[in-house]
């Protein structure tokens, strides 16, 4: 069947085609996580009670008009309720539309020239279709003295840099990998953790500050104070929506406080404990909370408004691999822990030394020699078909005939011989099969 031609991809662009599960708006120029409608949620519970607050003070200022008392104390709440208000919106945006610190993904998996003659259980077949090809789960490099694990990821085919970490939300490596924040609709990493923050310190000032004038207004009012709080029912419901939305945000900056102190990231801080491990990347409380705050921001690694070229569709474009020779899918990978493979065809397991060893001489080798004695088949047993097998059990038995193939150890003097004499012997990963000694079992 022919393949149907795809349109020109002349003007496409890398945002048009990334395969993550980020959301692009104005031309890729914001970058957004999956869930991109919680901001709008953030945004009305963040501006709703500020705008009623600003609303509430303006009213303070118009009564104080009409019956003569000086207003003068009223104008700086108002104005600094606005920039309060006006500052958390926009570090909350800040946060959500921009490039976190996507790590580009890679079209192939590494060549790790080191790893190819390395035999140790963190090993795994990264390719089935080509098995000189071996990457290591992990890899151990040096960071500040330290040694530090980086791993490889399965996804964007690639060994993360130190502290990236792979969202599953959002589908893609993120430097310095934070969290992925379900408020904000996107991941935290190297590139939006310090307008983050600024948004989680923005947010408690905010909500100790109209918490804190509510109170100011209702003990100003005339009478009692329980008689001003049945009264001024918009002023209650701001004091009791501040004082719990306070212990969440307030409790999150002191978190994050302590992280920036510590140099540490909420996701090191959950998995590697290092308040009982040496953290290699702590520098002394000034230096880290210069790194964050008044350090420059690395750019973005990735140009998502940049023109898709020809050899980069593999990138960025999803492909069937499972029709091109030499690639295999995800599904077929081999798992690290049990190192066996589902073969999908047969419905079983393929022990790892049968893997890509060839059959076809097999019949030939039994048809011309005798059953060898004093043999001890055993270890792995399979079925072989072909036409001339399945012709001679229609004769004689009615069953496909099977065989028992041994399992020598490398260095053991036995071989094989085929007709012209020639010895022959497979040998797979520190094992050698000897081809004379397949058997057929009656």
């Amino acid at each position: 069947m022919m393949a149907t031609e795809k349109p020109p991809m002349s003007r496409r662009r890398i945002y048009q085609v990334w395969k993550g599960n980020n959301r692009f708006f104005c031309g890729g120029r914001l970058i957004f996580g999956p869930d991109v409608s919680s901001l709008l949620l953030s945004t009305v519970l963040i501006a709703g009670p500020a705008l009623l607050f600003c609303v509430k003070v303006y009213f303070i200022i118009r009564h104080h008009v009409k019956e003569g008392k000086p207003t003068i104390s009223w104008y700086p709440v108002l104005v600094i309720g606005s920039l309060l208000t006006f500052l958390d919106i926009m570090f909350l945006f800040l946060t959500s539309s921009r490039d976190p610190g996507i790590v580009p993904r890679n079209s192939s998996p590494p060549e790790s020239v080191e790893a190819y003659d390395l035999n140790t259980p963190s090993m795994e077949w990264v390719n089935g279709r080509t098995p000189h090809l071996k990457l290591p789960r992990s890899m151990d490099m040096i960071v500040n003295g330290h040694t530090v694990k980086v791993k490889y990821c399965d996804t964007c085919l690639l060994y993360r840099p130190p502290r990236a970490s792979h969202c599953s939300i959002c589908n893609n490596c993120v430097q310095r990998f934070d969290h992925h924040c379900p408020w904000v609709g996107q991941c935290i990493g190297i590139r939006n953790y310090r307008f983050f923050y600024m948004f989680l310190s923005t947010s408690t000032i905010l909500c100790l500050y109209v918490f804190g004038f509510s109170w100011i207004n209702i003990l100003q009012r005339e009478g009692s104070v329980w008689k001003a709080i049945s009264q001024d029912i918009l002023s209650d419901f701001l004091i009791v929506y501040c004082f719990i939305s306070m212990w969440f945000v307030g409790g999150l900056s002191v978190f994050h406080f302590y992280l920036i102190s510590t140099n540490q990231t909420t996701y090191e801080n959950f998995r590697y404990r290092y308040d009982t491990n040496e953290n290699p990347y702590n520098k002394g409380i000034f230096s880290n909370f210069k790194e964050v705050f008044f350090s420059n921001i690395p750019p973005s690694m990735i140009d998502f408004r940049a023109v898709v070229q020809e050899n980069e569709n593999t990138v960025v474009e999803p492909a069937n691999l499972d029709t091109v020779e030499g690639f295999t899918s995800s599904k077929e990978k081999i798992d690290i822990e049990t190192g066996t493979k589902l073969a999908e065809e047969g419905g079983f397991l393929i022990p790892e030394i049968l893997r890509n060893l060839s059959y076809d001489h097999i019949e030939d080798d039994i048809r011309s020699e005798e059953k060898p004695n004093g043999s001890d088949p055993s270890i792995f047993l399979f079925e072989q078909e072909s036409k001339d097998s399945s012709r001679r059990s229609i004769e004689t038995d009615p069953q496909p005939p099977l065989f028992l193939v041994e399992q020598e150890p490398k260095g053991s003097p036995r071989s094989s011989t085929t007709d012209n004499g020639v010895s022959r012997n497979e040998k797979f990963d520190g094992l050698s099969i000897s081809n004379e000694i397949i058997t057929p079992v009656t």
